[in-house]
């Protein structure tokens, strides 16, 4: 797994830095960016994922494992899934803008092609080649490049994601990605026969209650 930096606070202030968000002492006063959910409010079972949008092992987890957790269990009314997103750089951070871009009804689609195409928007790894190719996706997922921009350069949008990292991260003692908050109990990256017994259970001890 990825293994994120036990130093909250040097990534926080790189974030700061790279991005023109805020300074540690600010944080407590920043409105933390909202939960993005996908499914009923009033599932029996909650998971929450966190990923970074530069982690192979989160995108092999969107390729592969999600879809089935939301066609079983989702799309069923079983589980309500939040996506939380992680950050060890600045292109992260930009990819979790530009998914946010919007009112949010694209956010779980963009999250399919962000973490499809990871290899190709991160490119060389330098960061005007990373954002042409996130501008890309932007597009393809039918936002105006003048959105776009507007998005990328929120400072707002910046700091009320690295707060949000900060605040759920330290809270759930997250050191890995991606990492699995299941009903209130963590767990580590699996397959999908681990999770899918882990939900049965968690769903049979909800039904015998």
């Amino acid at each position: 797994m990825t293994k994120i930096l036990s130093a909250f606070t040097a990534i926080f202030l790189m974030l700061a830095a790279a991005t023109g968000a805020m300074a540690q002492d600010d944080a407590a006063t920043v409105e933390l960016a909202p939960d993005m959910m996908m499914g009923s409010a009033e599932a029996p079972v909650t998971v929450i994922e966190y990923a970074s949008y530069t982690c192979p092992h989160c995108a092999r987890f969107e390729k592969e494992v999600f879809p089935l957790l939301k066609s079983e269990y989702i799309d069923t009314g079983k589980v309500l899934f939040i996506h939380r997103e992680i950050f060890f750089d600045r292109f992260g951070l930009w990819a979790a803008m530009l998914a946010r871009c919007g009112d949010g009804t694209r956010y779980f689609g963009m999250n399919e092609m962000i973490y499809g195409t990871q290899r190709e928007w991160l490119g060389s790894g330098e960061p005007q080649e990373v954002v042409a190719n996130l501008r890309k996706i932007g597009i393809l997922a039918g936002l105006e490049d003048a959105q776009i921009t507007a998005c990328l350069e929120d400072r707002e949008l910046a700091q009320s994601l690295v707060a949000a990292f900060q605040t759920h991260s330290q809270a759930d003692e997250i050191d890995a990605t991606p990492t699995f908050v299941i009903d209130g109990q963590k767990y580590s990256n699996m397959p999908w026969s681990e999770m899918k017994a882990i939900l049965e259970e968690k769903l049979a001890a909800k039904t015998s209650e």
